[in-house]
């Protein structure tokens, strides 16, 4: 996984669960074809940034460290695997 400075990136979200569903970068959107990984960061972080939710998916160009800002109400992407294969393994 390759770390990047955070990328603000829109995501549709699952009615029901809130699991992403899509990741619309730049000029693209990008469906979420499974997700490895949800870390919830709700009891330990940084008084400045607030809780977090990181989730680790797989889209069909990479995997990507997906993070959800709860105080902000954003999104951002944090790191990247060209390779999505080796991450959904």
């Amino acid at each position: 996984m390759i770390r990047l400075s955070p990328l603000e990136v829109q995501v549709r979200c699952d009615w029901f669960d809130g699991r992403p569903r899509s990741i619309r970068l730049v000029d693209q959107t990008l469906p979420v074809l499974g997700i490895v990984r949800v870390r919830r960061e709700a009891s330990a972080y940084p008084a400045v940034t607030g809780p977090r939710t990181l989730f680790q998916v797989v889209t069909p160009a990479a995997a990507l460290d997906l993070v959800f800002l709860h105080r902000d109400r954003r999104w951002l992407v944090e790191g990247l695997d060209p390779q999505p294969s080796a991450a959904a393994a």
